[in-house]
């Protein structure tokens, strides 16, 4: 197949597949994630009578290594940039709409991946999804994070020439829309404030897609989750797009 969309996608699995220490550190944080907070934080949580930590981590934690992998994605175009690799994909007969449609889905792909191996992984410390039948509509949910925060990742590393300026801003996003999820804590009961600024944020309704997929848990409803991230996808995806077909080279 020539389309250049299924090219680059082709390449960024690629490229994933042959970094074996990219695979093995990407798990990493995941892993002690979920060990030091679901066998550490576990007891506390059930004694607050919110049942087993780990069953409500584990969605959170899927979300989290989809997020890392895919908004680091970005990097890449700012690494090819530098290398020159850019300027020989740009200056390629093709539409630049449909090379970043490409990378999109290849980065979304890579870091949906990761979350199905961090889900694996989750299923050896303890974790046990409440209905099997739902597993295909959590990686529905893997798909549409992934694909959100991949096309940010894009849009934002089209504006940057800089890796490092590039890093700085990556975990300046990164962390508040991890933290304000709902990936560690329930969101019920929550100060006001708080709560807006969780449903403000689009990787809410990505962790609570999941758990509901996934536990049977669910704060938001897991039809608004699913439309939000539909929605909210298509339009940073657009964006990235608007802001990758004017990079400069």
């Amino acid at each position: 197949m020539n389309s250049p969309v299924y090219v680059m996608w082709e390449r960024q699995l690629k490229r994933y597949w042959r970094s074996k220490a990219r695979i093995i550190g990407s798990l990493a944080q995941p892993l002690l994630f979920l060990v030091a907070l679901g066998f550490g934080f576990g007891p506390i949580f059930q004694k607050a009578g919110g049942g087993s930590y780990i069953e409500f981590l584990a969605p959170g934690i899927i979300a989290m290594s989809i997020l890392f992998t895919a908004m680091f994605n970005g990097i890449e175009i700012i690494w090819d940039r530098q290398f020159g690799f850019l300027k020989e994909t740009l200056v390629a007969p093709v539409s630049r709409y449909k090379i970043m449609l490409g990378r999109t889905l290849g980065g979304a792909t890579v870091a949906t991946i990761q979350g199905v191996l961090v889900f694996l992984i989750s299923l050896f410390i303890g974790f046990r999804p409440t209905n099997l039948f739902m597993i295909p509509v959590a990686f529905i949910f893997m798909f549409l994070i992934a694909i959100l925060f991949t096309a940010l990742g894009t849009a934002i590393a089209s504006k940057l020439e800089d890796m490092q300026g590039f890093q700085l801003i990556m975990n300046f996003i990164i962390m508040p829309l991890f933290f304000l999820s709902g990936a560690l804590f329930p969101i019920d009961n929550l100060p006001k404030a708080l709560a807006t600024v969780i449903r403000f944020n689009p990787l809410s309704y990505g962790v609570d897609g999941l758990r509901s997929a996934l536990t049977s848990t669910s704060h938001l409803g897991i039809v608004m989750d699913f439309v939000i991230l539909l929605v909210v996808s298509f339009l940073i995806t657009l964006i990235g797009s608007y802001l990758f077909s004017k990079i400069e080279i």
